[in-house]
């Protein structure tokens, strides 16, 4: 079970968190930061798509990314976290500025995901007393240089490790663990090999049994190895997302929830209970 707020989450199966891009430089092209009726638009067909929870990000975290201000993330997220207040299910909001998580969770977010697992100074605080779940992500770097010249001894090794420091802190501060999904960052500061090697030995990431998020969906990862560009890596995004969840991952975060959906469908009907 995953608490977010006055959600919880039965994690017996697989879980869907339909991706809302609220900037102008989403590497996957679907950035709607200048369109707030078009994106609370497309969270709700997310929604009925069969969307577990909405993750809505106000500020690129793309390889390269510029930081965005705090008056511009705002400005971005809160006309859409205020529509989606009653849709039904969990809003995750993606962000690490411990500002944003403050108003996030006075309006109304279930979840903060956040790229620095909690490291900026504040966030830990800002999380404390509320009851939201958290996703901590780790990553290498910042975005802006994560991808210049990643290097790992081991990579699960060191990923889980990391991972296991922040479940340690946040567990220390009060955040219990039924609150704490752990995401081992695919393409945030990591090479292909690192990405593979990840995805293969993902069940070795989870410190004490926590349950996986994976992101997967659309990443230049996936168009090295296809040689598609972003808006033809549909089959290249579910085929990841089905290796993710046989290998024990219970949250996928995805641009195209139909679609993966259906595919976990089929896969469920003829895998073992």
């Amino acid at each position: 079970m995953l608490r977010c707020g006055k959600f919880e989450l039965s994690l017996d199966h697989p879980l869907l968190m339909g991706i809302v891009n609220l900037t102008p430089d989403s590497f996957s092209g679907d950035g709607l930061a200048t369109d707030s009726v078009r994106a609370v638009a497309h969270a709700w067909h997310q929604i009925e798509a069969g969307a577990d929870l909405i993750d809505l990000g106000a500020e690129s975290s793309r390889p390269g990314a510029i930081p965005s201000s705090l008056d511009d993330e705002l400005s971005r997220l809160l006309p859409v976290l205020n529509a989606l207040a009653d849709c039904g299910i969990p809003i995750s909001v993606d962000t690490y500025k411990p500002e944003v998580i403050r108003v996030a969770l006075a309006h109304g977010a279930s979840m903060i995901n956040d790229i620095y697992a909690l490291r900026m100074p504040g966030a830990l605080e800002a999380v404390i007393a509320s009851n939201c779940g958290v996703c901590l992500m780790h990553m290498q770097g910042e975005p802006l240089t994560m991808q210049q010249n990643p290097c790992y001894g081991d990579a699960v090794g060191e990923v889980r490790g990391f991972l296991a420091e922040r479940v340690r802190i946040a567990s220390s501060a009060g955040i219990s663990t039924d609150r704490l999904v752990l995401d081992p960052g695919f393409g945030f500061g990591k090479t292909l090999e690192h990405n593979l090697d990840l995805l293969r030995r993902i069940e070795e990431v989870s410190s004490d049994g926590l349950p996986l998020l994976a992101g997967i969906s659309r990443k230049s990862m996936l168009g090295t190895i296809t040689g598609r560009c972003v808006e033809q890596r549909l089959s290249s995004s579910i085929t990841a997302a089905l290796i993710a969840v046989q290998r024990g991952v219970r949250i996928l975060r995805v641009h195209d929830v139909a679609e993966t959906r259906d595919a976990l469908a089929i896969w469920r009907a003829v895998s073992p209970d």
